[in-house]
């Protein structure tokens, strides 16, 4: 069964999101989706991680299927939710102060795809995707947090530890191995 990666980044998470994305391998049989706290501010991550793999890295759209080997982002000033094999987006109300959040991804992904899922919470200031991955955990997924030493901002990883217990605390260069290891 394809793997279903969501990752929560915030504040201090580029490196270890490049780090993550240039672990997979190509082909992957993963789809990814990330979603930066950028609130409506213009984004060019897609852009930058990109230069990292050879697998699509582009902002997730409304009403689009969900594709193997596809990394989404999730567009600035809209939460992306997961339905059976499509994307939706929303402008709903802000989810830990911010659009997009990380909990709407998490939480969507969770109720859809169960077990299929690899939650990843990475450095950044407040709660957002504690919540999710708690969830994520609860549906059989997988819950991994950036180490707490290695996070430049460790509020999301702590957050995640204390709604509940992860199954790891991973550097990012252990992130990307074990999931690379999944997409194999």
């Amino acid at each position: 069964m394809q793997p279903i990666i969501v990752i929560a980044a915030s504040a201090g998470s580029l490196d270890p999101l490049k780090q993550i994305v240039s672990a997979l391998p190509v082909p992957c049989s993963a789809s990814v989706f990330i979603v930066p706290h950028v609130g409506g501010n213009q984004n060019i991550l897609p852009a930058l991680l990109a230069e990292m793999t050879a697998l699509s890295v582009v902002f997730a759209e409304d009403d689009t299927p969900v594709e193997v080997g596809h990394i989404y982002v999730a567009p600035p000033g809209y939460h992306m939710r997961l339905e059976a094999e499509r994307i939706r987006l929303d402008q709903g109300q802000k989810v830990n102060h911010t659009r997009p959040a990380a909990d709407p991804l998490f939480l969507s992904a969770a109720e859809t795809y169960h077990e299929r899922v690899v939650g990843i919470v990475l450095s950044g200031y407040g709660e957002d995707g504690a919540v999710g991955l708690r969830v994520i955990k609860e549906r059989g997924g997988l819950a991994l947090v950036q180490d707490l030493d290695e996070a430049k901002v460790p509020g999301m990883p702590y957050a995640a530890l204390y709604e509940d217990h992860p199954d790891a605390f991973l550097t990012a260069e252990k992130i990307g191995t074990r999931i690379a290891a999944l997409c194999g």
